[in-house]
């Protein structure tokens, strides 16, 4: 117990220092800690959705989207892996009607190479071992292939991981607020943004799937036919509203995809000053971009955005250097919005608005009043308790419980934790429990006590004995807000949260801060008699 060697108490003064700066912007208000020297930590713990307010959206997938995007791509890749076979396989046109694909093989001696490089482009579907599609031969050169119920909810799976990471770099672009974007069932994705009171922006910048594509425009469609919404084989009608009929035939293939970008940013025409977006490819897009443009001199392409066309403009030189510029009469904001949607990835799937809620300051407000009530009651009632029942020792446990609740609100200013109102329950239930570990050993001391042992061994072997049981309780209580943390969401993540940091901040102050105090007590007052 003498042996607390100086590097040690350095050590914990030092934690107990940084921890109680970092804790002071946090407790005072905005205009205070916005005044304070550049020297002080600048970190404050920001308020979840319930405490701050904000808007919350639940998305909806629309799950048929994503068969018609497998059959799609499917589609794609089956053209390009028969044009790359050697010998080359020749086939008719892929239909895709009635949520499969079906093709002709030209040479029947050409069958069974393209069943086994079809067959080669399927994969295995969760554990049953059901491959993604099924491949048949009907009428003996004809290939007919049709996604499985496991493939489509394997894509279905992968298609909402991928749309959560989307829709969160969307709503966080820059990673400075504290949303809360999670998966809700098979299908669905909760959005939770506090502070923002108006969400008719967070939907506009959700609503966008942001698919870009740059397809030619077909100039051999009779205009008559695309009024009516018909167009040749190999092309595709889209609404245009620049042009006269309100629609115009581009070629399905794309000349490029949004997938090969690599920036997006709003900027402005320099010849019009017109906002406008402007792009940047990766290296593959850029060079077949550059490619496409220089074969097509002369030629009309049209830039599309989630299956509107936003621009036909003309190719009057070929596009070089990896770059374009889309443009289609947007406002500052709009182009913006689509550089973000643009940077942050197409959604897989097509998200819908099923449910909007937006909470209001005021309920937060209420709800952190009501929390610090009760967490200046239990602290209160927990050092009453202490003071009566352990007198000295009793105020130590009170300096590391007042220091407990500076660590426990820095560690999570460190971090940018955010504090909800299952947080602040979390808090309160950490203040009551804090004092568990310094009641356990301030009773061994007391049983060693009256055992006859003298006051330095008593209360080292009290700090030892009980430190055992105090770290074998806490990480149990770990292990359970560790597991709360990973299956829970929302709520029980943010009460998980400040348990863990306020287990691990409470034996810290138990068991290393008071042993330092008494430690310090015991070198300076050389105590005959202990009352406890």
């Amino acid at each position: 117990m003498m042996e607390f060697s100086r590097w040690k108490v350095w050590g914990i003064s030092l934690v107990c220092l940084i921890g109680i700066l970092f804790a002071i912007p946090s407790l005072l208000p905005d205009r205070v800690a916005s005044q304070m020297p550049s020297w002080m930590p600048s970190a404050r713990i920001s308020f979840g959705l319930d405490l701050a307010g904000g808007s919350q959206l639940l998305l909806e997938a629309d799950t048929k989207d994503v068969a018609t995007q497998r059959i799609a791509t499917m589609e794609e890749t089956i053209r390009a892996e028969m044009r790359r076979a050697s010998p080359r396989i020749e086939i008719g046109d892929i239909s895709t009607s009635g949520g499969r694909l079906a093709f002709m093989v030209r040479n029947p001696a050409q069958v069974d190479a393209a069943v086994e490089l079809v067959r080669s482009l399927t994969q295995p579907a969760g554990l049953t071992g059901q491959r993604d599609w099924t491949v048949n031969v009907v009428d003996t050169s004809r290939i007919v292939i049709q996604p499985t119920e496991a493939g489509i909810n394997a894509a279905l799976n992968q298609a909402m991981d991928t749309a959560r990471e989307v829709v969160y770099n969307r709503v966080d672009p820059d990673g400075t607020k504290e949303v809360t974007v999670i998966r809700q069932g098979d299908d669905r994705i909760l959005v939770q943004v506090p502070g923002l009171q108006d969400p008719e922006g967070l939907k506009a910048l959700l609503g966008k799937t942001a698919r870009l594509d740059f397809k030619l425009v077909d100039l051999t469609a009779d205009p008559a036919q695309v009024a009516q919404g018909r167009a040749p084989v190999g092309s595709q009608v889209l609404p245009y509203p620049e042009s006269a009929a309100g629609r115009i035939a581009v070629q399905r293939r794309a000349m490029v995809t949004g997938d090969q970008l690599v920036d997006a940013q709003q900027g402005y025409d320099q010849t019009t000053n017109e906002p406008v977006v402007n792009i940047r490819f990766d290296g593959s897009g850029g060079r077949r971009f550059a490619k496409v443009t220089q074969d097509n001199v002369g030629k009309p392409f049209a830039i599309i955005l989630d299956d509107v066309v936003l621009s036909a403009p003309n190719i009057n030189e070929p596009i070089l250097g990896g770059s374009a510029q889309i443009s289609g009469n947007f406002t500052v904001e709009s182009a913006n919005q689509l550089a973000i949607s643009l940077r942050s990835g197409k959604l897989p799937v097509e998200l819908k608005v099923i449910e909007e809620r937006t909470v209001g300051p005021e309920l937060g407000a209420d709800s952190v009043k009501s929390g610090a009530i009760a967490s200046i009651i239990a602290t209160a009632a927990v050092i009453a308790f202490m003071l009566v029942t352990y007198g000295r020792f009793g105020v130590y446990a009170t300096l590391a419980l007042v220091l407990n609740a500076f660590l426990i609100l820095a560690v999570m200013a460190i971090f940018n934790a955010s504090l909800t109102l299952p947080g602040i329950a979390g808090f309160v239930l950490t203040i009551g429990a804090a004092v568990d570990a310094n009641v356990l050993i301030n009773e061994r001391i007391r049983e060693e006590l009256k055992r006859g042992r003298r006051i330095l061994d008593a209360i080292d072997t009290g700090y030892k004995e009980a430190s055992t049981a105090i770290f074998d309780a806490n990480i149990t209580n770990v292990i359970a807000a560790v597991l709360m943390y990973y299956f829970g969401s929302g709520p029980v993540r943010g009460f998980a949260t400040v348990l863990m940091i306020g287990i691990v901040t409470s034996v810290f102050t138990a068991v290393n801060f008071t042993r330092m105090l008494v430690t310090l007590w015991v070198r300076r007052a050389r105590p005959r008699e202990l009352h406890i």
